[in-house]
């Protein structure tokens, strides 16, 4: 079995979790594992490329963030393979699994960046929230693993949107 199909590929998966189970999982894993391995480098992308007032506080802001992140992959990874899967995080595989466009800001203004940075976030956030509700259902695990990165992962853009926010509460896109 290849695991570009989302298949289980050991001969085992974790003591007590059906098969079925397991396969599902994985699935819902492997889409979170490509997300958080594309936001790292989004992240990284922006802390390098973003220009203009308020510069240097962005820039120390995103660093945290990608390593967190960096860590959020390391853990869905380690647990997909604790299921018998097996996590692929080459370029090219991220490439081919994910279902959005890739970032298109290059050198660009704090607003511009954390603008678009914010509606990452809510795709990645959004799906996390998703993979929770239905890894409910098959491995309450690997949901709470997922319920906690989404604690820091709303955190950070909450961290984003203070940037872009009016003093009126609303964000400027």
């Amino acid at each position: 079995m290849s695991n570009t199909e989302n298949a289980k590929v050991a001969g085992f998966t974790a003591p007590g979790l059906k098969e079925d189970a397991a396969q599902k999982a994985i699935a819902l894993l492997d889409d979170r594992l490509v997300a958080l391995i594309d936001l790292q480098l989004t992240l990284k992308h922006v802390h390098w490329n973003v220009v203009g007032p308020n510069f240097i506080g962005v820039h120390e802001m995103l660093d945290p963030q990608v390593d967190a992140v960096r860590e959020m992959t390391d853990t869905i990874a380690e647990r997909i393979a604790t299921l018998g899967g097996v996590p692929e995080g080459t370029p090219e595989a991220v490439v081919r699994k994910r279902s959005w466009k890739d970032y298109s800001i290059g050198k660009g203004l704090v607003a511009e960046h954390l603008s678009e940075l914010d509606k990452v976030y809510i795709g990645v956030n959004g799906d996390h929230r998703k993979a929770i509700d239905e890894l409910s259902e098959v491995d309450p695990v690997s949901e709470d693993m997922l319920t906690g990165q989404l604690g820091d992962l709303e955190q950070f853009q909450w961290f984003v949107r203070a940037h872009i926010e009016s003093s009126s509460g609303e964000l400027k896109r």
